[in-house]
């Protein structure tokens, strides 16, 4: 049964959360309403405590601590908050025959024709030289403008419908239309020629600095995101899908986290945790193949009673419990030759287990000890919740990865865990409601393992 009250509060998430830091802000919102607390602002843990750990405002780790020694180890729910998008460069504000952009370059993986003459909007953070931030968000209030990437009409676009489709929008061809001037009249062209130089873009720049008390040297130290502008909506006459910006994979990473939010302490220490970088590889120092997530747990286990011990922190991680959550791409009946429908997910069939991720061979794949697996089918048979068993697509077609291998790496048990998703990493994808749900109630109930 469809939780609507979960969804509901779930498209809000997606409302709020455009990029991984709005995210991450509405993560420990939540969780400090949840009596989480900073961890570098307690002194000591005992079972039933709650704290959260932050890195760089892009990734969150939320502990629930056990009764059982830490180093029995741990239930991890691990997702990530980023989404494929554009971000703006950092010399990036320019005008070209009267016509201001701002110059981008695509992050993750995008087909980029799709970002093309769709209303867009702009989220992020300036940060200015005297150590003060301007939060930006412009082009989701109904009276707000919003920007776009132009494109040729079919009448001029002979040769580019011969060309392929990763070739046809360049990448550097992906630049936002932000404003625009007028052109001299040729009576008074050799007149206003100096004058009417970057006139538009200066005109721009008067009003960052106006509304925002943005200069243009601000833009090196910024970190702006193009995103689709528009909110999460019901799909369907029936309502019964969801349709939305980023659900890749924020639809896993809000379900993990209100299943935290919602479990009771037990014997074994609960943990979410949400990271960035995972469309880009997991790199940096807010990614899965950083030292985030280890760092944030040595700063709990130093804080228990029995005290810090690299041995202690090893323990931990290697006898944990992990699902990474992660959406799986949902069959596609249009483009049915693309999978292998007897190990497919569907919409509206419920959690989707991946023993596996990788490509061809299962190059990059962590894959799980069936033992684990058995273990969580009959967790989740016991509590009634829907799962369905897949891979990506088709053997030789292609495939992906999540952060499950980056976990498996300390030697504990990781299995990929999450929703179906249709059109993923378009600006718009799809999620069935029932998925989402089933989602939120796995994810509570591995808590209990």
């Amino acid at each position: 049964m469809i939780n609507e009250s979960l969804i509901s509060d779930y498209k809000s998430f997606l409302d709020g959360g455009k990029t991984e830091r709005e995210c991450a802000a509405q993560i420990i919102a939540l969780a400090e309403k949840a009596g989480f607390r900073d961890v570098y602002k307690t002194e000591s843990l005992k079972a039933g405590d709650k704290v959260y750990v932050q890195k760089m405002h892009k990734a969150v780790a939320l502990f629930v601590v056990g009764s059982d020694p830490i180093e029995v180890g741990m239930n991890i729910l691990g997702a990530h908050i980023d989404s494929p998008r554009l971000d703006v460069k950092q010399n990036p504000l320019y005008e070209k025959d009267f016509v201001v952009y701002l110059n981008t370059h695509y992050y993750g993986g995008i087909k980029k024709y799709q970002w093309v003459t769709m209303p867009l909007a702009i989220h992020g953070v300036v940060c200015k030289k005297d150590g003060t931030t301007v939060q930006v968000s412009v082009g989701e209030k109904a009276d707000d403008p919003v920007f776009v990437i132009s494109d040729i009409l079919p009448h001029l676009a002979q040769k580019q419908m011969k060309e392929t489709a990763s070739d046809f929008i360049p990448g550097e061809n992906l630049d936002l239309i932000v404003g625009s001037g007028n052109p001299p009249k040729p009576a008074d062209e050799k007149n206003d020629e100096k004058d009417a130089k970057d006139k538009a873009k200066k005109n721009i720049l008067a009003l960052l600095e106006k509304s925002y008390n943005i200069i243009e040297e601000d833009f090196g130290s910024a970190e702006l995101e193009i995103v689709p502008a528009g909110f999460a909506r019901d799909c369907g006459f029936d309502r019964s899908l969801v349709l939305a910006y980023g659900q890749d994979d924020r639809s896993c990473a809000y379900t993990s986290c209100r299943a935290l939010l919602e479990s009771s302490a037990g014997k074994r220490t609960n943990v979410c945790l949400c990271v960035d970088k995972e469309e880009i590889g997991s790199v940096g120092a807010t990614g899965m193949a950083s030292h985030f997530f280890e760092n944030a747990l040595a700063e709990v286990i130093a804080r228990l009673p029995q005290g810090y011990s690299d041995l202690t922190l090893r323990r931990a991680l290697a006898n944990s419990n992990m699902l990474s959550s992660d959406v799986n791409a949902a069959f596609d009946p249009m483009n049915a030759d693309l999978y292998d429908r007897q190990n497919a997910s569907f919409l509206g069939g419920g959690i989707v287990f991946n023993k596996y991720t990788g490509a061809r061979g299962k190059s990059g794949a962590s894959d799980a000890n069936p033992e684990f697996i058995a273990r969580l089918r009959n967790l989740l048979d016991e509590n009634k919740v829907s799962y369905q068993m897949a891979e990506l697509g088709r053997v030789d077609q292609g495939g992906g990865g999540t952060i499950a291998y980056l976990a498996a790496k300390y030697g504990m048990n990781v299995l990929d865990a999450g929703v179906a998703v249709l059109s993923m990493h378009a600006p718009w994808e799809l999620t069935a409601k029932e998925d989402v749900t089933q989602a939120f109630n796995a994810y509570k109930a591995f808590l209990t393992l």
